[in-house]
């Protein structure tokens, strides 16, 4: 823990980044249960639940791509803070609507849309922005540092959605977040380092193909990970909730119980993989802690019994969290500073599509009720890469020079 105290205390610039950068998690948490509350009011508002999601995830993978040139060419912070002007001006619409006139039914679908084609920004941003602001050593444990931030941040902001929409009502619940934009933007432009794009020197001048996309280790890892987020996409969006209900005593109970037992393991895993250095080569690191995660899904099949199921679910959680803070060290000391934006926004935007694939996957075997064979292909996706980049760690492998 003295790590991060250090790197909090120490590093003021980094500090607004991750304080800001939290409460704005802790707010988008409650962004669409607060837009769901109000669709599910209009008349057929189960069946415009889906036009929601749609509005919220579809434009995901434009603004993902778009995202990464954007924060290149303008820099950093400016890109932040123009993010969460807009995202919190389009969540504020709501709540001004509702005080001078009402709410049309289209805005909230609006707003949906304007959030999810904003989203990558600061999912890119911040990691990009992380180099700028400390130094390698640090790496390790500022990537954990933002780990745990929307690991905790999210949750709090899940639990604390119910008794404020109770309380305040979805209206307000949008102009609380509202607020936390406010916030993020705030402590942005606070930063010292103007975080500008970095300048291109002629080594750096090869396009983005030649320069990172025929770095094995890079395009391997991302590659392992878009495999494991299908496994886990499946765990979490169809596993979990089928288990609860057909397979675990106690229905929706059962489902948290899974659930915090994953974010759980996440807190746990990243607080420890940016406080201890891994001695051994980061291939070979991101490779055992993706087979031990691996492992953790055959432990489904302890169903009925929801202590085994559970305790997969937490060694999931434990071991994936470390190959999310290391492999994104790795990208930091291999991708070039003038490229990072771009390299983050492709390779982010990659690994967050991959978890419906999981779903649609594995949603033809629970109809059936085979869930062995969905355990048998959900593990094979998150082990087979570890074994893969163990192979392309020994091809790529530098001999040491003699005498």
């Amino acid at each position: 823990m003295s790590s991060y105290l250090s790197l909090l205390t120490t590093r003021r610039d980094f500090r607004l980044l991750w304080s800001g950068a939290s409460v704005s998690v802790m707010g988008d948490s409650m962004t669409f249960i607060a837009l769901a509350q109000l669709v599910m009011a209009q008349p057929d508002g189960t069946a415009r639940l889906g036009v929601l999601a749609v509005c919220s995830t579809a434009p995901v993978l434009v603004g993902g791509l778009v995202a990464g040139p954007l924060l290149d060419r303008f820099g950093k912070r400016a890109v932040l803070i123009a993010d969460s002007v807009l995202r919190g001006l389009a969540v504020a619409s709501i709540p001004f609507m509702a005080v001078v006139a009402t709410v049309p039914e289209w805005l909230p679908f609006l707003v949906a849309a304007v959030y999810g084609l904003l989203k990558m920004i600061p999912m890119v941003a911040v990691p990009a922005a992380i180099p700028d602001l400390v130094g390698p050593r640090d790496h390790d444990a500022a990537n954990a540092l933002e780990s745990v931030s929307y690991s905790l941040s999210g949750i709090i902001g899940f639990a604390l959605a119910a008794p404020l929409l109770g309380m305040l009502g979805p209206v307000n619940v949008l102009a609380l977040d509202a607020a936390t934009y406010a916030c993020f933007a705030i402590t942005t432009a606070l930063i010292r380092n103007p975080l500008l794009p970095h300048e291109r020197t002629p080594r750096r001048r090869a396009p983005l193909r030649s320069s990172v996309l025929r770095d094995k280790a890079l395009v391997g890892t991302t590659l392992a990970f878009m495999a494991f987020n299908i496994a886990e996409g499946a765990l979490t969006m169809v596993v979990a909730p089928w288990l609860a209900k057909e397979r675990l005593p106690g229905d929706g109970a059962a489902l948290s119980l899974l659930m915090a037992a994953l974010s759980v393991g996440e807190l746990l895993g990243g607080l420890a993989a940016g406080a201890w250095r891994p001695r051994i080569d980061r291939l070979v690191a991101i490779a055992a802690v993706e087979s031990v995660a691996a492992a953790g899904f055959l432990a489904v099949l302890g169903a009925p019994n929801w202590i085994p199921v559970a305790a997969g679910f937490l060694l999931i959680g434990t071991f994936s969290a470390p190959m999310t803070v290391w492999a994104q060290s790795l990208r930091m000391e291999r991708i070039p500073a003038s490229q990072r934006g771009r390299v983050f926004g492709v390779f982010r935007t990659m690994m967050q599509a991959t978890p419906p694939i999981g779903a649609a996957l594995i949603t033809p075997m629970l109809v059936t009720g085979d869930l062995t064979s969905a355990v048998i292909v959900m593990t094979a996706l998150a082990a087979l890469p570890a074994l893969a980049l163990l192979l392309l760690r020994e091809r790529t492998r530098q001999p040491t020079a003699c005498g």
